[in-house]
């Protein structure tokens, strides 16, 4: 992905969203021809000249210092996630040509990491990199993406389901916040690693497929995700709240461990049980084989 290019579209999206009000400022009459701020607006706002800020809106954000870049998160009045994305960004803008050609490595499931998720028994558990893929998950995380397993491509996508599959507007009671949310985290994703092939690979198909994801990836809303609740319906066991926790792995970069527990005593932490029930005799761990090591999901 083009640096200087998300760099552009980044800030100059973030600007066209502010009014003059939000800032602060003081209209004196006269059209304005742009949304937003203009830029010498922004530039006052961050303590800039204009033509230093035209030249960071134009995607060079080689060289800035960190204490510019905090000047652009304030006078932008970018989010906590805005603000990472920001000085992702910049960070790419300056790696080294050595660093971007850097060969991407296989991401491999270390065995004590799927012992922990197989430990989980009580709630869906699994392991993801940026790009949303699945690379491990217990047996009620199977269970309940049954309908992603269902899918031919190994490994899992959460992205190509929400988008390509039909089934994910049943499945997501509220798809246009699952669509959203997916699409920020994969926009945060390509900030921070902007040379991953495999990333630019599946937003590349995703665009050519699909106007909805096409409208929200130009969007470059960008979001943390680290805690909160879902809901679900289960074409098993109906609707079902859970609440998620997703830590970063220490010691394997770019992965996330996803836990869905439900709260104790509620209708959701029944249907987890049911949910385990048909797991359970349905032997749902083959249906994270290969396609042609495992018999078709029902």
């Amino acid at each position: 992905m083009d640096n200087r290019t998300e760099v552009r579209e980044f800030l100059s999206s973030r600007r066209a969203r502010i009014t003059p009000e939000q800032a602060g400022l003081t209209l004196f009459g006269g059209n304005r021809r742009v949304p937003g701020l203009r830029r010498e607006e922004a530039a006052m706002l961050a303590g800039v000249s204009v033509d230093y800020y035209t030249r960071l809106e134009r995607g060079n954000l080689s060289g800035v210092s960190e204490s510019v870049l905090e000047a652009l998160a304030r006078g932008l009045q970018l989010d906590d996630a805005e603000r990472d994305h920001l000085f992702d960004l910049a960070r790419a803008a300056n790696a080294s040509s050595r660093a971007r050609q850097g060969k991407a490595q296989k991401q491999r499931i270390r065995p004590s990491v799927q012992f922990m998720l197989d430990a989980i028994t009580g709630a869906p558990a699994f392991v993801r990199n940026g790009r949303m893929d699945i690379l491990a998950s217990n047996r009620l995380g199977i269970a309940l993406y049954s309908q992603l397993y269902a899918e031919p491509t190994r490994p899992a996508n959460h992205s190509r389901f929400i988008f390509l599959n039909p089934q994910a507007l049943d499945f997501y009671p509220d798809w246009d916040l699952a669509a959203n949310n997916n699409v920020a985290l994969l926009r945060t994703e390509s900030g921070r690693n902007p040379y991953d092939k495999g990333l630019a690979d599946l937003v590349g198909e995703l665009s050519m497929r699909s106007e909805e994801f096409r409208v929200r990836w130009a969007a470059h809303n960008v979001r943390r995700h680290y805690s909160g609740n879902k809901v679900f319906r289960h074409p098993v066991v109906g609707e079902i709240e859970l609440l998620f926790e997703a830590l970063q792995l220490a010691e394997d970069p770019g992965l996330t461990f996803t836990v869905y527990p439900a709260e104790p005593g509620s209708k959701s932490e029944e249907s987890l049980r049911l949910l385990a029930s048909w797991a359970a005799t349905e032997h749902v761990e083959e249906w994270a084989q290969p396609v042609g090591d495992r018999p078709t999901v029902k």
